[in-house]
């Protein structure tokens, strides 16, 4: 019994210590909803027309981040949103986006790591979700 209290002592602590302060909480709903205004800021004029399971690598010219959701701009007209599982957020600081597919596609399910640029370690990954095509 003595060393089942000691354990269960450090184990409540150690779950506490995940815990986030009143203060980070707050800086994460701020970050939250900037993503979210920036995202609308960016679809503006936009609306969805259709959704698909994949996107032609070649057609963007683009990648952005606002939060856990990624954007491919093809053209002031053209725009395609993929929202991921969360972990490629490293991409709105400038880290970029490796995915492997086939056919030189992007597709849901395909799994994305995030690379710092000039480094071969990666920072994130995510899966990617279904590709929801915005037009003017």
């Amino acid at each position: 019994m003595r060393i089942l209290v000691p354990t269960l002592a450090f184990a409540a602590l150690a779950l506490t210590g995940c815990a986030m302060t009143p203060a980070e909480t707050a800086r994460a709903q701020a970050a939250a909803e900037a993503d979210r205004a920036a995202l609308g800021q960016q679809l503006a004029g936009l609306r969805a027309t259709k959704t698909g399971d994949c996107l032609d690598s070649f057609q963007s010219t683009s990648l952005k981040a606002y939060g856990s959701t990624l954007v491919y701009r093809v053209n002031q007209n053209l725009v395609y949103v993929n929202d991921t599982t969360a972990g490629c957020e490293g991409i709105s600081r400038g880290d970029y986006l490796v995915t492997k597919s086939n056919f030189g596609r992007v597709c849901r399910g395909d799994i994305g790591r995030t690379f710092t640029p000039g480094s071969d370690v990666p920072t994130g990954s995510c899966s990617l979700g279904s590709f929801t095509t915005y037009r003017k």
